[in-house]
């Protein structure tokens, strides 16, 4: 018992605050829902934290429900008169900054600033003998994405490790489209295609595409972490966000992003304290995105990942670490591109 109670001490006192971007990827369920929160250790120490991750996002197969679909498939049915959007492929590329200060044991407030480069290619509303490399059209989105704000309250439990979080998501991150009834360019500086059928035609990127989605975010959540053994500490957190006001309100113009939860549940196995392994389950789940602008048939669904990972101590308060997402189950509405894996690496400094 004394040696679990010193655990639980450690875990509390010298753990590492990162934080979760918690990103979504738009026009598809799916994104990093990895909790970088406790793949670095949540934290009760004061001070401030710099963390700095890469994600790596290829969604490269399209799926509908529980199983993948062929891009001609999609196609057919255009074909029996149809109105299917045949998307190609997404790349996304996502740099986050987080900056994070604790006064105290307690308390912690944290600032994340994302920073994407997204390629997009699709097919357009093909038929089946339009699925050529001449009908792809291609667009660019690449910016300062939307900031997020957390406090985090974890002064409940004299070892400080429950906590819980309110935030909110800005939309610092251009956004917006084309005005459905008239053609109008709508939001601010919103991406066009710059190549292929689209292009040619001045046509504007789906709105979920661009850097932002023009809307303001209330965030919630909360978290606890426990040692379970020696050497074995485990994790619980879940995060809600959803959309409380939205500039792109006017009719034939108005946009508001679906709804999102992510949950994840993980072991870090501490034997090495230089050196960590680690695992997690992570669920993410999305409502549909409404408005004229949104495509409400193609963006909801729930995924389920597994993501192995570690963290490495390389030098006093300076850390790195790796992880690898691979969903082991997918229920997605409509006809959605996929990643068949993400990527995600980081490095964070305490001081």
């Amino acid at each position: 018992m004394i040696a679990y109670q010193g655990r639980l001490a450690w875990l509390a006192l010298t753990s590492s605050v990162a934080l979760s971007p918690s990103i979504a990827v738009a026009c598809a369920t799916c994104g990093c829902s990895l909790s970088t929160d406790a793949a670095m250790g949540y934290s009760a120490m004061p001070g401030w934290r710099i963390n700095l991750d890469y994600d790596f996002i290829d969604q490269n197969q399209l799926r509908s429900g529980t199983g993948s679909i062929s891009v001609p498939q999609v196609a057919g049915i255009n074909d029996a008169g149809g109105n299917q959007e045949v998307e190609h492929k997404t790349i996304n590329r996502y740099v986050n900054l987080g900056i994070s200060y604790s006064p105290r044991a307690n308390w912690n407030f944290s600032a994340i600033l994302p920073f994407l480069n997204r390629d997009h290619t699709t097919y357009g509303n093909a038929t089946s003998d339009q699925l050529r490399p001449d009908h792809l059209s291609g667009a660019t989105s690449r910016g300062l994405g939307d900031i997020k704000f957390i406090g985090s309250y974890q002064g409940f439990l004299a070892t400080h490790n429950l906590g819980l979080q309110l935030g909110v998501k800005l939309p610092t991150g251009n956004y917006g489209g084309q005005n459905v009834a008239t053609g109008a360019t709508v939001g601010r500086d919103p991406v066009f295609f710059s190549s292929g059928p689209n292009g040619a035609s001045g046509q504007a990127l789906d709105t979920s595409l661009n850097p932002g989605t023009g809307s303001t975010d209330l965030i919630v959540g909360a978290y606890y972490y426990q040692a379970v053994s020696q050497n074995v500490d485990a994790f619980i957190n879940s995060q809600f966000q959803s959309a409380v006001m939205e500039k792109l309100n006017q009719p034939g113009g108005n946009y508001r992003p679906g709804n999102n939860a992510t949950a994840s549940v993980g072991l870090r196995y501490e034997d090495n304290p230089k050196v960590i392994p680690q695992l997690q389950v992570n669920i993410y789940r999305k409502s549909h995105d409404q408005g004229a602008l949104a495509d409400t048939t193609d963006t909801a669904g729930t995924v389920a990942y597994l993501s192995p990972g570690v963290s490495v101590s390389v030098w006093m308060n300076f850390q790195v670490y790796a992880f690898l997402q691979k969903a082991v189950y997918s229920n997605l509405a409509g006809y959605q591109l996929f990643p068949r894996w993400t990527g995600d690496v980081g490095v964070s400094y305490a001081f």
